[in-house]
């Protein structure tokens, strides 16, 4: 049996002030729950399109993506996008990986574990089985005032005063046979 990491991923940590969920969808999901080859870092490593339903007086979005089945400690963080406007609900493939993309105005995007601002595809470790890529997505009261630098702890504890509702979808993806 794998190791995986044995804390809780971002949502779990999160009491919204709404008991209204959000419903958080992938079209590029195959019906197996698997995510497409090319949003995998074996791959062409672009960010899969989202598509989340509104809920009422939402400021601005806040979407991150954690593999848990990671053998670590910490779940992998694989993107973290933040201040994406209230009236966006969907986000498409290939966000460019900059600190402040074009689009979606005003959004900024965190560094993932990788090192690099934007999306980290999933890269499973060869024969490490199945993993699980929770995309957590929360509905803010407002923007958060913070830069790109920011850690996943101190975004997590802006998302802890500032979550209207939130909502997650898994994929699954597991390391090709042969590269």
């Amino acid at each position: 049996m794998p190791e995986h990491s044995g804390e809780s991923i971002t949502i779990m940590k999160v009491d919204p002030i709404l008991e209204t969920g959000v419903v958080v969808t992938c079209p590029a999901q195959r019906p197996d729950g698997r995510l497409a080859d090319q949003y995998s870092a074996y791959h062409d490593n672009i960010s899969p399109p989202l598509q989340w339903t509104n809920v009422p007086d939402v400021k601005a979005w806040a979407v991150v993506v954690e593999d848990p089945d990671a053998p670590r400690e910490q779940p992998f963080l694989h993107w973290m996008i933040w201040n994406i406007e209230g009236g966006i609900t969907a986000l498409p493939q290939g966000i460019p990986n900059a600190a402040r993309p074009v689009t979606p105005q005003a959004a900024i995007q965190g560094k993932n574990d990788n090192g690099s601002y934007g999306w980290f595809g999933p890269r499973p470790p060869a024969g490490h089985g199945l993993h699980h890529y929770f995309f957590q997505v929360f509905a803010l009261d407002d923007f958060l005032p913070m830069d790109e630098d920011t850690p996943l702890e101190e975004l997590l504890n802006a998302l802890k005063g500032h979550t209207i509702a939130k909502g997650e979808m898994a994929a699954t993806y597991e390391a090709p046979t042969r590269q």
